[in-house]
């Protein structure tokens, strides 16, 4: 095996060990956040759910990393036709799960599957392939993207989710931009959905109300949201070393969704300010080394767009998390990648690395072959 290619399988290495960092870390915080008041076995119960997704997700994640990009490319529009048909019957009476008053989750037992969640891996798969399919004109791939982009926007508002909806926007915008799209276009779009999206805001009063709430944080404090108060004590708590493992006081019926969206807070808490910032520091290597991974392939091609985008939504998805913990951003309900509890988010996020690996890994000649019989056959 060649140097180059010796260094490149370091790079991947280090990528995925990154990755498997998060994830051991994430292991620990769901059990330490689900402990409760009163000992009893939920702790356990969590802990051994999240090791059932995560089994699931690492034998997803192994196969998509195998699969060569083309799998990708030509069941782009196959896998978005299937999510699509999932954001229409989780909408449906009878079929979709309702709880507080949003209808996103199909229950299975005690496994929750999120459509919207796919729609994040599905969605920029699609966009690409269109974007470096067969020759078009400008205009008429880009429509084609907004309509697409739109109407799966639409379908995850109405369940509501406006927050996944505009984090959908924001990775159609990253494909357009990644892919070369004329500055001009990104002005106009801007400009027309801007309105829409503060209207949408202000025709649900508790999202208002967020929004009210993340200025009071600011202004005046005492009048913050909750779970922002929460938030941010049980970051105080933690100081420089934090309480240690398991210690933490807060999950204990203080902090709202200690082990989903406010994971990160248990962090501060337990392991205080050397523990958020080493969780920042494996984000920053991953980013760092799917970068040079994602260098093997040209950025301007259905592989290197792709895998950006995927790496990038990862990363500010992460980033997101961590900026509504510490009240940088409105209170949103928004996992955290690798470490919050929940299935249908760790599935997406692992299948989502495995892609990147599938789309920047080098083929031998003998599967160059075997891949070009296989579609002249097909």
């Amino acid at each position: 095996m060649s140097p180059v290619n010796n260094r490149d399988d370091s790079i991947a290495g280090l990528f995925v060990t990154c990755a498997g960092l998060l994830l051991a870390v994430g292991m620990l915080m769901v059990y330490s956040s689900s402990i409760t008041a009163v000992p009893s076995q939920e702790e356990q119960l969590y802990l051994s759910r999240q090791l059932t997704f995560l089994l699931a997700a690492g034998l997803a994640g192994i196969l998509a990393s195998q699969l060569p990009a083309w799998v990708w490319r030509k069941g782009a529009p196959v896998f978005f036709l299937a999510t699509v048909v999932l954001l229409v019957l989780v909408l449906v009476p009878g079929i979709g799960r309702s709880v507080n008053g949003a209808q996103r989750w199909f229950r299975l037992g005690f496994i929750s599957l999120q459509p919207s969640e796919t729609a994040k891996l599905t969605l920029p798969m699609l966009l690409c392939a269109i974007r470096y399919g067969r020759k078009r004109g400008q205009l008429q791939s880009l429509s084609q993207c907004a309509a697409l982009a739109g109407v799966t926007m639409l379908l995850v508002a109405a369940e509501p989710d406006l927050g996944t909806a505009i984090f959908l926007g924001m990775s159609t915008v990253l494909v357009m931009w990644l892919s070369h799209c004329p500055t001009k276009y990104f002005v106009a779009v801007g400009a027309l959905t801007a309105p829409v999206v503060m209207l949408a805001a202000l025709l649900r009063p508790y999202q208002l109300a967020r929004l009210q709430g993340f200025a009071d944080t600011w202004l005046h404090p005492e009048r913050a949201p909750y779970q922002v108060q929460q938030s941010l004590t049980t970051l105080g708590v933690g100081g420089i070393s934090g309480t240690g493992l398991g210690k933490g006081w807060q999950k204990l019926s203080f902090l709202p969704e200690a082990n989903t969206d406010f994971v990160f807070a248990v962090i501060g808490e337990e392991l205080g300010l050397i523990g958020t910032l080493s969780v920042m520091g494996l984000w920053a290597g991953l980013y760092l080394t799917g970068l040079k991974l994602i260098r093997r392939v040209p950025h301007d091609s259905f592989e290197g767009t792709l895998a950006l985008t995927l790496l990038g939504q990862l990363v500010i998805q992460a980033g997101v998390n961590m900026a509504v913990v510490t009240a940088l951003l409105p209170p949103k309900g928004i996992s955290h990648p690798f470490i919050s509890y929940g299935g249908s988010n760790l599935i997406v996020s692992i299948l989502a690395l495995g892609v990147i690996l599938s789309l920047t890994r080098q083929e031998s000649k003998e599967d160059r072959s075997e891949t070009v019989a296989f579609i002249t056959a097909a």
